[in-house]
């Protein structure tokens, strides 16, 4: 192997230890510590991190699992530099557990080109959908146009970044896919190169643009340049994350135990998807009056996914729209759909929530109701609670060892 840069010599000594230690171990799961972290994120594609304990009995049931998949994984990608598999012991890399934030064992997280994110494996603890999921984080996040048509045909979905590069061998270009691999899930993306970009951007210069729906209030700046450094990996991902990720996002099966370990209350709208106005009228009302919110996540929910919350409320589909807060303790229902164009009532009702009055309404309703004789409608004392149904979607006690936390009742 030619060495002809530092960077050369740290992936050639982070693999050579990385090679002793997994002989030494006769393991394909690489001890991941404090000491060989760096190195190891630094010098690979991608990192796939098992944080476990030994006590933890879904650690033990996913240890041999991991270490098949580890093997399988590595006969598809032998190359040096591609993908580990590692693993790191939270009883004795207690700092490790912090900086990574780990509340539940195992915890499964993603590093991509030596970018430490928040990103958490959630799928399948099988060992071919582990090979699956590699497989699919290794290939190209970026679609390569080939015409002018093609560009323009493109569809952009929830938002699209599109880069006119001089040739693929420029390291701005290395910085685009690196940070395309890590946001692939958020953002579509898209680059063309040499001759064909020509008349796309400056002489001898690149050019990244985002390109949004222009119907979609999401998007306010449906069109625009990056104007930032090129060659930085953390302005770059700042900028495409501000202009992929949606202030209303939608909630699922899928994503909701991802969303709801971010920690902040939820403020749902309950749409019927027979009827897809009222989805763009919330996404109206939040971009106008409160796009610089940020103690809480706004999200569209299908009311027919999400009945049984509906239900717990007294609503059902026929009710629908129906807006909401789930704060992990209560659900709060808003009085009228009708009221979110009216500037400040939607603010009001969260500020409320953060204040206390909502909760105090709460129990005002029911001290009430307790010495009343007779059935007292619960919508004299508004706004109404009901216990909490989305924390039932949080990281269950069925799949992980939960580590305590306390959380201010609101």
């Amino acid at each position: 192997m030619k060495v002809t840069s530092g960077a050369d010599i740290l992936i050639l000594v982070t693999f050579l230890v990385v090679q002793l230690t997994l002989a030494v171990e006769n393991s394909s799961v690489v001890s991941v510590t404090s000491e060989n972290l760096g190195g190891i994120v630094e010098s690979n594609e991608l990192v796939l991190l098992s944080f476990y304990t030994n006590w933890c009995r879904f650690s033990q049931i996913l240890a041999p699992i991991f270490e098949e998949a580890a093997a399988r994984i590595h006969q598809k990608f032998p190359d040096n530099g591609s993908v580990v598999l590692g693993k790191i012991d939270c009883d004795t890399e207690e700092e490790l557990s912090d900086k990574f934030d780990i509340l539940k064992y195992p915890t499964l997280k993603i590093v991509r080109n030596g970018l430490i994110s928040n990103q958490e494996y959630r799928g399948q603890r099988s060992v071919e959908a582990f090979v699956q999921f590699v497989e699919k984080e290794l290939s190209d996040p970026i679609k390569e146009f080939h015409s002018i048509d093609e560009l323009k045909n493109a569809e952009v979905g929830d938002g699209m970044v599109i880069g006119y590069f001089v040739s693929k061998a420029h390291v701005e270009y290395d910085c685009y896919r690196k940070v395309a691999s890590v946001m692939r899930n958020d953002c579509r993306f898209m680059a063309g190169f040499g001759e064909l970009t020509k008349n796309l951007r400056p002489p001898e210069k690149n050019v990244l643009i985002f390109r949004g729906d222009p119907s979609d209030p999401n998007h306010k700046d449906y069109y625009s340049e990056y104007s930032g450094n090129m060659t930085s990996l953390r302005d770059l991902s700042v900028w495409i994350h501000k202009k992929c990720l949606p202030l209303v996002r939608e909630i699922n099966f899928d994503n909701a135990e991802e969303l709801s370990e971010e920690g902040l209350p939820f403020v749902l709208l309950f749409y019927n998807k027979h009827d897809m106005g009222p989805v763009q009228e919330f996404k109206t009302a939040i971009q106008r009056q409160l796009a610089d919110e940020n103690r809480v996540n706004f999200l569209t929910a299908d009311g027919e996914l999400f009945k049984h919350p509906l239900y717990h409320m007294g609503k059902s589909v026929g009710d629908l729209p129906v807006v909401a807060i789930d704060s992990f303790v209560h659900m709060y229902l808003f009085p009228r759909f009708e009221d979110i164009h009216q500037p400040g009532v939607l603010k009001k009702f969260i500020d409320d929530l953060f204040s206390g009055v909502l909760h105090f309404n709460f129990h005002l309703a029911l001290e009430a109701y307790e010495k009343s004789e007779s059935t007292i409608d619960p919508a004299e004392f508004p706004p109404v609670a009901h216990e909490s149904k989305f924390k039932e979607l949080r990281p269950s006690k069925h799949r992980y060892t939960l580590i305590n936390r306390s959380r201010d009742e609101l």
